[in-house]
């Protein structure tokens, strides 16, 4: 099994759990890397789906990154 079906796997958990939480880094991350897999996908020998989706996976996991990074920062104030 290969490791991109994990990745696609925990994006696709970030986007269903900040569907209905308005704008937010993880659909925002994800709308940009979705342009931008496109982009490759287009330049590629025949056009990829595959590749969009492992762009979008992994902007929605930067962007869930994003949103939990102050959650780090609350819990170490002194």
């Amino acid at each position: 099994m290969s490791v991109w079906w994990f990745v696609i796997a925990g994006g696709v958990i970030a986007l269903g759990i900040y569907a209905r939480r308005g704008q937010n880094a993880v659909w925002g991350t994800a709308t940009l890397a979705l342009l931008i897999g496109v982009g490759i996908a287009i330049f590629q020998p025949e056009f990829a789906w595959f590749t969009v989706t492992k762009s979008v996976a992994i902007g929605a996991l930067v962007g869930l990154a994003f949103e939990l990074l102050p959650m780090l920062k609350k819990n170490n104030s002194r």
